[in-house]
């Protein structure tokens, strides 16, 4: 089966990388990452490479793949071209990279929670591990998370946006503990060690031979000397038992730190954050406008 190539532009997303929700010669809608964004030439490849480990340890991140990008198909839609200032960037022909639109089959998708709905997320404690894979990743964002309702109201947590995982866009970022985590602390449930014994297994099995097949076979211009180089180091983290038991202890401390704060600002009268519910970039209606280094040693 050939690649499969951009047919339609739909409409421009927002975001540093200046994303597209574009669609495919399959039919289906992608949000699409050109090689040249802005942001840095790493996009695509921690995007990937990000996508495949989350699936590796069996948590939802939309399907993707690369999306042939022709020459013809930038010339008929300039509306996709990416402003820096005042000058128009071109994007470059070839390979980009598509994640699968998350239009839930009538699931209607959701970007940010109030801390009452936390209760309905299924397996919530996901988002532990989550987090133990953006600290060995050296992700240099917050966690972001699309939530798509089910028909009882139920909530499944789908992990985007990786292209700040392996230090950045561009390879350079050192991001601590507490960068990479979501965003509402209050989503991380309490664990037993039950529970966390699993985390420190899960890592110690992870297939790395069938993760790095997998990152051999991007796209050549992908895998950039950075970013190859930081998800080597990933690997090596994750294989190491002293690094993620110390990582987890880390975690557990930043957590009940945060939580205490949390404590004695309701005691004082203060309400701890409450995001609104709302629409996110994912959740772009089709046709409509909507809302939109080194191995290191964990410190907070």
């Amino acid at each position: 089966m050939g690649k499969v190539s951009l047919t339609r532009h739909i409409r421009n997303l927002r975001g540093g990388s200046q994303p597209i929700l574009a669609q495919g010669s399959d039919g289906l809608l992608y949000v699409v990452k050109f090689t040249n964004n802005p942001q840095g030439a790493n996009v695509c490849f921690n995007e990937s490479a990000g996508s495949e480990l989350y699936r590796a340890f069996g948590l939802n991140s939309p399907a993707w793949k690369p999306l042939l990008v022709t020459d013809s198909f930038l010339e008929q839609n300039p509306s996709c071209w990416m402003q820096t200032g005042k000058i128009c960037i071109r994007p470059e022909s070839g390979l980009c990279f598509g994640s699968r639109f998350l239009d839930g089959d009538g699931r209607q998708p959701l970007e940010i929670l109030p801390g009452t709905c936390f209760r309905r997320i299924h397996k919530r404690e996901h988002f532990w591990l989550a987090w133990l894979i953006d600290i060995c990743c050296e992700h240099a964002d917050n966690r972001q998370a699309i939530f798509l309702q089910d028909p009882m109201r139920g909530l499944d947590a789908f992990f985007v946006d990786h292209g700040h995982l392996f230090r950045g866009p561009n390879g350079k970022l050192k991001p601590k503990i507490k960068t990479c985590s979501y965003l509402d602390a209050r989503v991380y449930e309490s664990v037993c060690s039950h529970y966390l014994q699993g985390l420190r297994r899960a890592a110690a099995c992870l297939n790395v031979d069938r993760l790095w097949k997998r990152i051999q076979a991007l796209p050549d211009n992908w895998k950039t000397p950075s970013a190859a180089d930081a998800f080597a180091q990933c690997l090596c983290r994750f294989s190491s038992s002293h690094f993620v038991q110390s990582t987890l202890d880390v975690m557990m401390e930043t957590q009940e730190s945060t939580h205490g704060s949390e404590s004695r600002r309701c005691e004082i009268g203060r309400k701890p954050p409450g995001p609104v519910l709302h629409l996110g970039i994912q959740t772009t209606g089709f046709g409509h406008r909507a809302r939109e280094r080194r191995a290191y040693t964990p410190c907070a």
